[in-house]
């Protein structure tokens, strides 16, 4: 288990508790009054500092590597039901941007999402979850075949941002985001987003607009990182946590500006911490939102999803 800075007094008490619960276990001293007591303040601990986190130490909880990725919430939520499906009929298979269709129950649904790697050859391989033109475009006839069947969409976003390089660029990187949100706008089936981690900039909003935004408790959805924020306004990274306040970039700013439409609670301790409950929990919230939007007709889900993005950002005086 790795701990961030500020989970240390965690880890702590955690050791303790060991520590007791042996020394209990290979002796006859009766230490369950002193296993009791640490145990109580372990959980009061923890309820403390996952209650009063600061913008920071969410992003930090959003990239904890022991984090469930996309393919983990896909796998968990479908079982042996889910099936991948690859390219983009143009250029090559993005292994950034993974798809396919799956079940929930009798219910099927088309899974688009941003996967990265639990290590250091899968995150090369994943290219660190930063997709590349032609992931957008497969997402996108993922979509439009979503569309042609009368099948619900679920995109799950975890990405530090599209990929920047010259050859993404070259290959249209920006046209392959902007024609995704505008061909999103108007799919006639159900969309429904989950942010499960990092919610960066074009990156995330190629496959972010939805009927439905979910967010997890502990993650994070803004145009541009702290730390890059930080380096353009300060010239520093050391600024980041400021940038990040600035920023309101976590789920309750994001819910207070309108921009998403649900938090979703994470177990105390964030999602890694218990990871099946997570995935039940967030496999709870697609049911409940896919039924919020089944019986409304193509045209009806089209004209209150335009209603929703266009009200965005108006404030009457």
């Amino acid at each position: 288990m790795e701990y961030l800075d500020f989970e240390l007094p965690i880890k702590d008490l955690e050791e303790q508790l060991e520590k007791c619960t042996l020394i209990g276990e290979e002796s006859d001293v009766d230490v369950s009054q002193t296993c009791k007591k640490l145990e109580k303040k372990l959980a009061q601990t923890k309820k403390d500092i996952y209650k009063n986190l600061t913008a920071w130490q969410r992003v930090q909880l959003s990239r904890h590597p022991n984090r469930p990725y996309t393919l983990d919430y896909i796998n968990a939520i479908c079982g042996n039901t889910f099936l991948e499906l690859h390219g983009d009929r143009n250029v090559k298979d993005d292994k950034a941007m993974i798809g396919g269709l799956g079940k929930i129950g009798d219910q099927s649904y088309m899974f688009v999402g941003q996967q990265k790697g639990f290590n250091t050859k899968t995150r090369q391989y994943r290219n660190f979850g930063m997709a590349n033109p032609e992931g957008y475009r497969k997402a996108l006839r993922l979509m439009k075949s979503a569309e042609k069947f009368g099948v619900p969409v679920v995109t799950v976003i975890d990405t530090p941002g599209a990929y920047p390089g010259l050859e993404a660029e070259e290959r249209g990187q920006g046209e392959a985001i902007a024609r995704n949100i505008l061909e999103m706008t108007r799919l006639k089936v159900p969309i429904i987003v989950v942010i499960i981690g990092e919610g960066a900039s074009g990156g995330a909003l190629g496959i972010g607009v939805g009927d439905k935004v979910l967010m997890l408790e502990n993650t994070w959805y803004s145009v541009i990182s702290p730390e890059s924020c930080s380096s353009i306004l300060w010239r520093s990274w050391e600024f980041k946590e400021q940038a990040a306040e600035a920023l309101k970039l976590t789920a309750t700013d994001m819910k207070k500006q309108k921009l998403i439409d649900e938090i979703v609670r994470e177990p105390v301790g964030g999602a890694h911490s218990n990871r099946e409950e997570t995935f039940t929990i967030v496999k709870n919230a697609i049911e409940e939102a896919y039924s919020e939007f089944k019986n409304l007709s193509p045209e009806e889900l089209v004209e209150k999803r335009m209603n929703k993005y266009s009200e965005m950002g108006v404030f009457k005086g």
